[in-house]
């Protein structure tokens, strides 16, 4: 893995060309450091408020007998014919059920008998200019871009089982600059949001209240953070740098976990808001997962347990086995879950030959080395 700080990017989209650009460098010279294989084709998270989506459906007739591939092309293409804004293009179409004449609920329609084929799907959409800024970054340091994915789904591929997906879960990828949103019911995907409140906030707020650089209000949330001010002990403290070459002060990390926890109080009532305004109140039994690199702070999970009022636990990949000792961290999960999509990719024939060696070499890294 290879990663590296950026201030290029805000709220999931790409402010500055040339500082996104060596971060992206940096991190590729990181993850070719660790096996030897030079990388040359990626695939790219997207994420931030640009992103929409919605449900839509499609009908077509079946032109013979039974259901064939062209069928399901063809229906799948109808359901994307929907006005969507000029400056926005579809990002993914993701299946939910079919229908054929009256029988719905069905995952894979090839081969069956009938009239009349129906799907419904969710339909992603993303801002054309955020899309191209990115891969600009990317190809200038001579990567190619094989794939765009929403950063949610990728998260959600490397950190939910399949009966979570089943039973109905509602995962929460807390990043820098957005907070993403995804709920699965009955295997599928049903939701997807975003709120522009993140870790960045958290830090900022911790910066303006002790009025101190970011970058040691960045470290103070590292080293410090707490999103649960009873979760602290009497007499924890902390030394705190001030602004203007003033002198350093102590502080009581419970009087920071309080300033934190305003945060991620007001964070967790927008997506509980979410969630109610979407109908899926009592359709997430399998509870919320909190992954994302702002999630692990300590106090975040219980926290979550007594605002949303069901079980909530924290996302690390664990998709793959052997991963987890050294991955043992939701930070990593969309990196993950980008890997594990393209490898998957790989092997349903969607991708190119020559995307085949970085793949298996990488994944066959990470399983013979940890």
């Amino acid at each position: 893995m290879g990663s590296y700080p950026s201030s290029g990017l805000k709220k999931g989209v790409v402010v500055n060309i040339d500082a996104t650009t060596d971060a992206i460098k940096k991190s590729i010279d990181q993850a070719q450091a660790s096996f030897d294989e030079k990388i040359k084709n990626a695939y790219v998270g997207v994420a931030g408020s640009h992103v929409r989506s919605l449900n839509s459906h499609g009908i077509v007739g079946i032109k013979g007998s039974e259901v064939v591939a062209e069928d399901i092309d063809r229906v799948i293409e109808a359901a994307q014919a929907v006005a969507i804004p000029s400056d926005q293009r579809v990002l993914h179409v993701l299946p939910q059920e079919y229908v054929i004449d009256d029988q719905g609920s069905i995952r894979e329609p090839l081969g069956m008998s009938g009239v009349r084929l129906e799907s419904h799907v969710h339909l992603v959409t993303c801002a054309n200019n955020a899309i191209q800024n990115i891969e600009k970054c990317v190809k200038r340091c001579g990567i190619d871009v094989d794939g765009f994915v929403l950063e949610q789904l990728a998260s959600s591929f490397s950190i939910l089982s399949e009966d979570e997906k089943e039973l109905g879960v509602c995962l929460v990828d807390i990043g820098g600059g957005t907070t993403d949103i995804a709920v699965f019911n009955s295997g599928s995907i049903s939701f997807t949001g975003v709120i522009p409140i993140a870790g960045d906030q958290v830090t900022s707020d911790i910066a303006v209240a002790l009025r101190t650089p970011t970058a040691q209000a960045e470290e103070i949330k590292q080293k410090y953070g707490c999103a649960a001010a009873e979760l602290t002990k009497k007499g924890e403290s902390l030394e705190v740098v001030r602004l203007g070459g003033r002198p350093p002060e102590e502080l009581s990390r419970r009087v920071l976990a309080e300033k934190i926890e305003l945060r991620y109080v007001e964070l967790f009532d927008l997506i509980k808001a979410e969630i109610l305004r979407n109908g899926f109140e009592n359709k997430i039994p399998a509870g919320i997962v909190l992954t994302g690199g702002t999630s692990k702070m300590e106090g975040v999970v219980p926290l979550a347990e007594s605002i949303f009022q069901t079980s909530v636990r924290l996302g690390i990949p664990e998709r793959f086995s052997g991963m987890e000792s050294v991955l043992k961290n939701p930070i990593y999960a969309t990196a993950v879950g980008l890997l594990g999509f393209g490898f998957d990719q790989m092997h349903q024939g969607y991708t190119l030959e020559h995307n085949k060696s970085f793949f298996e070499k990488a994944f066959g890294f990470l399983k013979n080395n940890y």
